[in-house]
């Protein structure tokens, strides 16, 4: 039954829940022994819709050559998986088609590939004399300042999991997928679905943040591995309320990978080489072979009932809120530790940037338990402020503190990573 596979895979998570979710839902067929047997690759945007421009290139056109190198690797390294792509040609397929893609093609895996963007900015490169008439009609002078754009130097990679705001859309991808999802019969998984029992709530809220947890650790572990080849790693994040469509609506693991900054003269160029593609391709195909590495250790530990070591235990990661499930669970079990935290690592949330300067005890911060930082920095002549919050010791932490920050107003708040005092993460 895929539904017990997944739960077993859950970070400890699933395991809580397997004889209620048995008591369900009746088995038709045995246990499938591979927690992934298939995985969905979409190519953002195609077609009409090109996405971010460079100076010379498409984000469409990137995407489509990442993916296609990433599933060839795949195909080749797994060949017990069956790899299934949105497109294969330059297509437009609007993004309920692409979730849909994936949900019929019953995906263990859903991967999203994009490239980033970020506005020209401008500069002060001179200035002329402007004449006009004021309220009395009288000629006057003025010197106005001539701006020239140039290219915004943003650049680094991100990798994407559903915002928690969504977490009810995603419940409902679960449920309205709960056929493909459990592998049940039919009808009595129809009915069960339809029913809005508390039991039910549980069962799809318990499902997605197993999803959550599995998700936020494949987005890490493909950071990590840009990281390992020297890319600047903008760290594992979530996007603001108005979500991404193709994560919640799919009913699986899900993650949007951003290459880099294609508004970005140097990344353009390293986005568009053979050498380029071939490297990110193959740090996201690595990524996918820990994942599903560790997925089967903990789900063979599981099986067999022996312990799970820390040694095949992921880094922990944040748990979306469950909803109204400790009054409904009756059995319990002890996570496996965690493996050491590494000490000089350690993680702060970045608020905001704006213009404006804040003290530390402004009204805006009074919710924010702990320090806030200010950086200053300069685009071009103007003078920028970076805050900074807190200083957290695992990324766990930090990745609760911005979904707290996210709740406070700072819609674009995202966790940075520090390693003996400096960041790392720019």
């Amino acid at each position: 039954m895929r539904w017990k596979r997944v739960l077993f895979s859950g970070l400890g998570i699933g395991l809580i829940y397997t004889l209620f979710i048995h008591a369900k839902t009746t088995p038709d067929s045995p246990v499938q022994d591979k927690p992934i047997r298939t995985i969905v690759i979409d190519a953002g945007h195609g077609g009409s819709d090109p996405g971010a421009k460079g100076s010379y290139s498409h984000e469409k056109d990137i995407a489509l050559d990442v993916a296609l190198k990433l599933g060839k690797i795949l195909e080749e390294a797994l060949p017990d998986v069956k790899i299934v792509y949105t497109r294969k040609t330059d297509r437009f397929d609007d993004v309920h088609k692409k979730a849909a893609i994936a949900n019929e093609a019953q995906g263990d895996l859903f991967i999203s590939i994009h490239c980033n963007a970020a506005a020209d900015l401008s500069r002060v490169v001179g200035y002329k004399t402007q004449t006009y008439r004021n309220k009395k009609k009288k000629k006057v002078t003025r010197k106005v300042a001539i701006y020239e754009k140039y290219p915004n130097p943003a650049k680094g990679t991100e990798t994407y999991v559903w915002a928690t705001s969504k977490n009810n859309a995603k419940t409902e991808s679960l449920r309205n997928n709960s056929v493909i999802v459990f592998d049940a019969n039919s009808e009595e998984t129809k009915e069960l679905m339809a029913n809005s029992d508390p039991e039910t709530l549980i069962m799809l809220n318990t499902l997605r943040n197993v999803y959550f947890d599995q998700s936020l650790r494949l987005s890490t572990l493909v950071e990590d591995e840009f990281t390992r080849v020297g890319r600047i790693s903008r760290g594992a994040r979530q996007r603001n309320d108005k979500g991404i469509l193709v994560l919640h609506a799919t009913a699986m693991p899900s993650v949007l990978v951003e290459l880099g900054f294609i508004s970005n003269p140097e990344e353009e160029n390293y986005l568009n080489s053979a050498d380029g593609q071939s490297e990110m391709a193959n740090c996201i195909a690595r990524a996918v072979k820990r994942y599903k590495e560790e997925l089967e250790r903990i789900y063979k530990a599981a099986e067999t009932g022996r312990k799970v070591t820390p040694a095949e235990t992921p880094a922990p990661v944040q748990q979306a809120p469950v909803q109204n499930i400790a009054a409904s669970v009756s059995v319990k079990t002890e996570a496996p530790p965690a493996p050491a935290a590494d000490p000089s690592v350690h993680y702060k949330v970045q608020l905001m940037t704006s213009e404006k300067i804040y003290a530390r005890g402004a009204s805006l911060f009074q919710k924010l338990n702990g320090t806030i930082e200010r950086e200053d920095l300069k685009q071009g002549r103007k003078k920028v402020h970076k805050y900074i919050w807190g200083s957290f010791r695992t990324e766990a932490e930090a990745h609760a503190a911005v979904y707290k920050a996210k709740k406070q107003g700072f819609a674009d708040a995202f966790v940075v990573t520090y390693k003996n005092g400096e960041r790392v993460d720019l």
